[in-house]
């Protein structure tokens, strides 16, 4: 809004020129996002208490020391983030942008459903929300709305191509198909953060990297002079989500705060498949969508572990790992959960330096 506001009256005001610069924005972004985080989320969490009195359920096939420290925290603290990603874009981005309001559909979409699914949670009082199929439904449909607005965004032949990372120049066009791929990446993206989220702080600060990262890429991607650079594909308009990355990263660490162990507030599905579905959607605009494999590769591995149990169990009997998804593993082998945590931020910080090299390295 700033930004469509306030720069035609530089002529009057030559400091408002700021307003036009992409980088100036995205720190705004981020600090607004920050403060509406550290300034709501007491309030919000105080709120949610008094209407969750016995905070949100705990399976009871989890970890048993989950029925002990984790009972009484209240849940759906992901409002707190989704108020300041909205907030902060709203004030600091382009407006005009198409692209700006395609990811905010899947943010706000996928929050909404998720915030379904725990509101069902606690008036039943039962780890079991919305029916499975008709929340992956929904999200489909959201996302294939996104995929192909995105589509329609982007020029040919990028808008129905995929690109290939280490390797400059090479489009894969899939047609038609391209909505669905989006579609794949958008809902995959939202469950992996969403089954990541088990520990108090486990899935958020991996979140805030990959945002971080993100909010590079789009940076280049949407820059002709650093795309020709770093031969990278030049997509024009998505520098703007460099400010909804920025504003991500924000409300992230502001949020952070609460959720930091013991955790005040859990982010519930109403966090996790929003901001999980807002990366997969800015990684279909920047067509960065095998990047995100890499510098999501935490989330990649919590989801393949739940595969590889599931197969595994029904098709011998037996599992893998001591239990589902992969941080239970390491808890029932008796790792401290601070362990457990700082361990997984250490592999995302590690796996998003691996997948900011691809920008270099073709």
């Amino acid at each position: 809004m700033l930004y469509n506001l306030l720069p035609p009256l530089a002529d009057d005001f030559g400091f408002l020129n700021l307003f036009r610069y992409l980088t100036f924005r995205t720190g705004g972004a981020v600090m607004t996002a920050l403060l509406v985080s550290f300034l709501c989320g007491a309030p919000v969490i105080r709120w949610l208490k008094a209407r969750q009195a016995g905070g949100q359920p705990i399976r009871e096939d989890g970890p048993e020391s989950h029925l002990l420290t984790k009972k009484g925290t209240p849940t759906m603290g992901g409002f707190i983030i989704l108020l300041g990603v909205s907030v902060a874009t709203l004030l600091w981005a382009d407006l005009t942008n198409g692209y700006v309001w395609a990811v905010l559909l899947v943010t706000l979409g996928f929050g909404a459903i998720g915030f379904a699914d725990d509101y069902l949670k606690l008036t039943r009082m039962s780890h079991k929300g919305l029916p499975g199929r008709l929340r992956i439904c929904l999200e489909i449909v959201i996302a294939f709305i996104a995929a192909v607005w995105i589509m329609k965004l982007t020029r040919d032949p990028l808008a129905t191509s995929l690109a290939v990372p280490f390797l400059k120049n090479v489009l894969l066009n899939l047609g038609w198909l391209f909505p669905l791929f989006g579609v794949v990446v958008m809902v995959g993206s939202s469950n992996s953060v969403n089954l990541t989220d088990g520990l108090d702080g486990l899935a958020i600060v991996p979140v805030m990297i990959a945002a971080a990262c993100f909010a590079l890429i789009a940076y280049l991607v949407g820059n002709a002079v650093f795309a020709n650079y770093l031969q990278i594909h030049f997509v024009p308009g998505t520098g703007e989500l460099a400010v909804l990355c920025g504003a991500l990263v924000g409300a992230s660490l502001g949020f952070l705060w609460f959720n930091a162990p013991p955790a005040m507030v859990f982010m519930g599905d109403t966090g996790s498949l929003s901001v999980g579905g807002a990366i997969g959607a800015i990684s279909v605009a920047t067509k960065h969508e095998l990047v995100l494999v890499i510098i999501g590769g935490l989330f990649v591995l919590e989801t393949v572990s739940v595969i590889v149990q599931v197969v595994s169990f029904k098709l011998t009997g037996r599992r893998v790992f001591r239990m589902a998804p992969l941080h239970h593993h390491f808890e029932q082998k008796g790792w401290a959960e601070p362990t457990i945590v700082i361990r997984f931020w250490i592999i995302a910080m590690i796996l998003a330096l691996i997948g900011l090299s691809t920008l270099k390295l073709r």
